[in-house]
């Protein structure tokens, strides 16, 4: 009955949000009131609505991003939907607590040679990793190095040490690729504290020569011994099998990658990788001025209907189905990241047309490629 509405006013109250809160809300297509006055635009909220406003506030306090805030509201009784949305967003929030701990360390680091610049220098990391496992990971990354001489931050591989695990990352802005190698930590400086070293946590920017020469040392063959890396300093040090190459990091602060690849998927497409490099290969493209400097690219358009069911589309600006997903990407990148990533399956994750796809190899998390993916006119 329309005398047990709760006025907005009253609803505010009662679940904690405020009435420009519940205005927005009602505008964004999240909470709608059961009744608005058509003369005067007043709304009004059935008594059943008190609990999703009370559980919409929670969400908020806790940043769950608009869409997610939805599809928590929105999901069918007995789906769990809801419970995954919030699984995701906390592991979002644990991986932010981690990043914020590393960049805390590194400032410390800072702040520590600012207050003792006559003492202060900067400390070395000596620790070894599979020489296979290094080869696969410069392979994996080498093609997304930039070349942009008004961005030299980009004209290398980080190198970074994060405890037990060294990433390689590679970005020229329009893709980037990740690997991840377990290390075997040992501070040759202080051999006695191992433990020390497998906490350590040091980056270092290896210019393109560099590591295209650490690549040719390590070969393509099963023999050779585990690398000696050394990371922290100026320099960067490489051993293997008694060679030794040595070279200058780049002097630049590298972007903050791990906010970039925190992809929150719509669709996850298994398939072989042959089968997706064939038909982007031979599909249909586009061109467009979504390259580099605003050069012109070849784009090919990747769908996904409604069963998720992956085709290589045609780039024409005819719209797609209702329950369709059409992402243009430049072909020669993703053909490209094909062809670093490792042959057999691959799990093909897209977001939506305008947010980043991503191409992941089962069984390896930590090694994967994503790219920037280009609109199309409309």
């Amino acid at each position: 009955m329309e005398s047990d509405l709760r006025s907005i006013g009253e609803l505010a109250r009662d679940s904690g949000l405020s009435v420009s809160a519940l205005r927005f809300y009602d505008g964004a297509d999240v909470l709608a009131p059961a009744r608005v006055d058509p003369r005067t635009g007043y709304r009004w909220y059935a008594p059943s609505q008190l609990a999703d406003a009370r559980l919409l506030a929670r969400l908020r306090r806790v940043g769950l991003p608009l869409a997610g805030i939805r599809a928590v509201l929105g999901a069918a009784p007995g789906s769990g939907d809801g419970r995954r949305v919030l699984d995701a967003h906390l592991r979002r929030l644990e991986d932010g607590l981690a990043d914020a701990r590393r960049e805390l360390s590194l400032i410390r680091r800072l702040i520590d040679q600012r207050e003792n610049p006559m003492t202060a220098t900067p400390e070395e990391h000596r620790f070894t990793v599979p020489a296979r496992a290094l080869a696969g990971a410069l392979d994996a990354v080498r093609f997304a190095v930039g070349s942009d001489p008004g961005l030299p931050v980009l004209s290398g591989v980080l190198f970074d040490l994060d405890g037990g695990l060294l990433r390689l990352v590679a970005t020229d802005r329009y893709r980037m690729a990740l690997a991840e190698i377990p290390v075997d930590a040992s501070d040759a400086s202080d051999a006695s504290d191992a433990s020390d070293a497998s906490a350590a946590s040091v980056a270092a920017i290896v210019p393109t020569a560099l590591a295209d020469a650490l690549r040719a040392l390590l070969g393509s063959g099963p023999g050779v011994g585990p690398v000696e890396l050394t990371l922290g300093g100026a320099t960067v040090r490489v051993a293997v099998d008694g060679h030794r190459i040595e070279g200058a990091a780049l002097d630049h602060d590298y972007p903050d990658y791990r906010a970039l690849v925190r992809l929150d998927p719509v669709h996850r497409v298994a398939l072989p990788a042959a089968d997706l490099r064939d038909a982007v290969a031979s599909a249909p493209t586009r061109s467009l001025p979504s390259g580099p400097d605003g050069a012109d690219c070849e784009v090919a358009v990747l769908a996904v209907d409604a069963a998720g069911r992956l085709t290589v589309a045609a780039p024409d600006p005819g719209a797609p189905g209702p329950d369709a997903l059409r992402v243009a990407v430049n072909r020669d990148f993703l053909l490209e990241a094909l062809a670093a990533g490792a042959p057999g399956q691959l799990v093909l994750e897209l977001g939506g047309p305008v947010a980043p796809l991503a191409l992941r190899t089962p069984g390896h998390p930590g090694t994967f490629s994503v790219l920037m993916p280009v609109r199309l006119p409309a």
